[in-house]
């Protein structure tokens, strides 16, 4: 018995010494100001720190769900979780303040910021530093962007974040026309003949008077005279020379390749 009480007394002594230990940490924030939580909060996400930003505007929003602070610290969150990186988050905490406060003076910045979420997604068509294969990559960031900063002109066409939003557009229609491109031109080297000539189509089609038209246009030529159809061939080349009649794919064939992200 005295060897089992040995074993055991070192045992409850060292559980009681941990609860007390967690018992010590007092949450230092406990008594602080709505003021100065954001304050903080504020000057932990000019020093990078969003990971302690985040956890102090959550206690300023939960603790003083009604105040003054309130609707500016869901704000920052959304901001944070974009600067840290982690785009779930992030849009989750954009999609809430927008729900919740849809006349909010400042809800033009959160589509914008949701714009920004997507349009940064490191696994959209703009991470062109991957060696993955084009193809293999969804470009629904980039239309959720293009959607995001749409939305915003439309709504808010005199908001100071329209200009960027406008010339990212610009942007993102030539990255989607390419992107098209690029799929067409996968699949006419694989011999998929008719399936370059529906993604060359779509990027005409969709994405009109952008400059990855002249090379949706080649492809489309080459593709039908592969599938042996003439007519449809001279009329897409007729079509080419019409509106690019110094194409580099009259001099040579199609002799330049660029990487697929040199839209402009």
């Amino acid at each position: 018995m005295q060897n089992q009480m040995r074993k055991i007394i070192p045992l409850v002594l060292a559980l009681l010494l941990t609860a007390c230990s967690s018992f010590d940490q007092v949450d230092e924030t406990k008594n602080w100001s709505p003021s100065r939580l954001y304050s903080e909060a504020r000057d932990e996400l000019n020093a990078l720190n969003y990971e302690r930003a985040i956890d102090l505007l959550e206690k300023l929003e939960s603790r003083y769900p009604f105040g003054t602070y309130a609707q500016q610290a869901q704000m920052e969150i959304a901001y944070a979780y974009y600067r840290q990186g982690d785009q779930p988050q992030a849009l989750a905490a954009v999609e809430r303040f927008i729900k919740l406060h849809p006349d909010h003076p400042n809800v033009d910045y959160m589509y914008y910021l949701r714009g920004l979420i997507n349009f940064n997604d490191r696994t959209s068509i703009f991470d062109f530093l991957s060696r993955q294969d084009m193809t293999e990559r969804d470009p629904k960031a980039a239309r959720e962007a293009f959607d995001s900063f749409k939305l915003l002109v439309d709504r808010f066409p005199n908001s100071k974040y329209a200009p960027d939003a406008e010339a990212r557009l610009a942007y993102l229609v030539n990255g989607m026309a390419q992107y098209n491109v690029h799929v067409a031109d996968y699949y006419y080297r694989r011999g998929a003949y008719l399936a370059a000539v529906n993604r060359a189509q779509a990027a005409v089609r969709d994405y009109p008077n952008t400059p990855a038209t002249e090379e949706a246009l080649f492809i489309m030529m080459k593709s039908y005279d592969a599938l042996n159809l003439p007519q449809l061939r001279d009329d897409t080349e007729r079509v080419l020379r019409l509106n690019f009649p110094d194409s580099i794919y009259f001099k040579g064939g199609k002799t330049i390749e660029k990487p697929w992200w040199q839209i402009w």
